[in-house]
Order: C-alpha cells, then sequence, then structure tokens
C-alpha cells in the first residue's frame, strides 16, 4: 500500500526513475517549457522549484548540491546563473502547470510544465504580400528538404535488406554445393 508516500513511482524502479525525473529537469531547464503527462509534471515541478531555490543561494555548497542531483554542468550553471536573476525577487513558485487535454494514444492527461515568466518564441508575421509569399515560399522549402531527408534515412534499412539477400542467396549456394 502506498500510505504517506510522498513521491510517484511512475511504475519505475529507483535508478529508471531518477533518470527520467533528471531528463525532464534538464529539459525544463534547458527549454523553459515541456510538455509531459500530468503526474510527472506535478512530480518535476517539486523537484525544480527546489533546484531554483537552491541556485538561488548562490553559495559554493549549493552549488556542489546542485551538481550531485544534476550531473550535467549546463543545467547547473543556468539554475546558479540566469535562472537566480530571473526570479530573484520571487519567494517561490517559479512554475506552473498548463492542462492541455489527453493525449490521443492511451488518453493521458498531458500537460505543459512552465517556468511562469515563460515566452513562447514570437513568430515574425510580415506586413506586405510579397514579403509574405516569401515567406510561404521559404516555409515549402523546408518542408521539401526535411522530405528529402527522410527519403535519404530510408536508404540504409534498404542497404541492409540487400545484404540480408545477398548473404541468404549465399547460404543456399553453398548447402546446395555441400548435398551435391
Amino acid at each position: 500500500m502506498r500510505h504517506r508516500a510522498k513521491t510517484h513511482s511512475f511504475s519505475r524502479r529507483q535508478g529508471p526513475r531518477i533518470a527520467l525525473i533528471r531528463g525532464l529537469v534538464y529539459s525544463l531547464v534547458e527549454h523553459g517549457r515541456i510538455k509531459t503527462t500530468l503526474a510527472k509534471a506535478k512530480e518535476v515541478r517539486r523537484h525544480v522549484e527546489k533546484a531554483v531555490t537552491l541556485g538561488k543561494k548562490g553559495t559554493l555548497h549549493s552549488r556542489r548540491l546542485l551538481e550531485s542531483r544534476y550531473p550535467n554542468p549546463g543545467v547547473v550553471l543556468a539554475l546558479s546563473t540566469d535562472l537566480k536573476e530571473r526570479f530573484a525577487t520571487r519567494p517561490g513558485g517559479y512554475t506552473r502547470i498548463v492542462k492541455i487535454g489527453k493525449r490521443s494514444g492511451d488518453a493521458a492527461p498531458v500537460a505543459y510544465l512552465e517556468f511562469v515568466d515563460y515566452q513562447p518564441a514570437a513568430t515574425e508575421e510580415p506586413t506586405d504580400k510579397k514579403a509574405s509569399k516569401k515567406a510561404s515560399k521559404k516555409t515549402v522549402t523546408k518542408k521539401t528538404v526535411a522530405k528529402k531527408k527522410v527519403v535519404k534515412k530510408a536508404s540504409p534499412e534498404k542497404a541492409k535488406k540487400k545484404v540480408r539477400k545477398k548473404q541468404s542467396s549465399a547460404r543456399k549456394t553453398s548447402r546446395a554445393k555441400k548435398k551435391a
């Protein structure tokens, strides 16, 4: 039974669970916003709030604690410099959870976990028609380039199939020689 259990297990053992939480914390610190299930967002929020509070202290001890909990130097640096400055006057509540509905595959509730001062990347909209046509052409060319790349990714699989066919035919011929 889960009497007085304070954390979620996510049906994982300790090692994979810690790796999952670390990965989500890294992504949130790096990108400012992540999309995950509601249960994971609620659990990761606890860890991020504590990490930002430790980063705000700015002492050597707090930095070493962050290094031990999150062994990624870039994340520790961001927590102890960038996020420290952003949330210097805020006493807590650095993150917010925005529910966005259910996932189509398994109907799991999905949410955004983001910092409260997160600003989505603003897209520039052209004011005149010529600029808008150029922008649309650029996106079309990017899509076609992306499609071409996808086609190239499938070629190693075809190469593997050809090699397997050659190996199969070689085995057949060697078996036929042994029988003869």
